[in-house]
């Protein structure tokens, strides 16, 4: 097997390769499935999450631990 050095390239065998095994429209449902999305993914993340310290984060940790365990 040969690596493909050249992008453009890659990507043409690749859709190339996808259409002979998939079929032209199951193909292009499967590539629809990527995309980049859109926000700041960091910037929610960080917002949607609590600011706990590393203990509150393994006491929080432990405690959901134990709550499965007896539940």
């Amino acid at each position: 097997m040969s690596t493909i050095g050249n992008p453009a390239e890659l990507r043409r065998k690749g859709i190339e390769v996808l259409v002979r095994e998939l079929g032209y429209a199951d193909a292009m449902r499967f590539l629809l499935q990527f995309n980049a999305g859109q926000g700041d993914y960091t910037k929610d993340r960080d917002a949607m999450m609590p600011n706990w310290t590393d203990e509150e984060l393994l006491r929080e940790a432990d405690a959901l631990a134990r709550k499965r365990r007896a539940g």
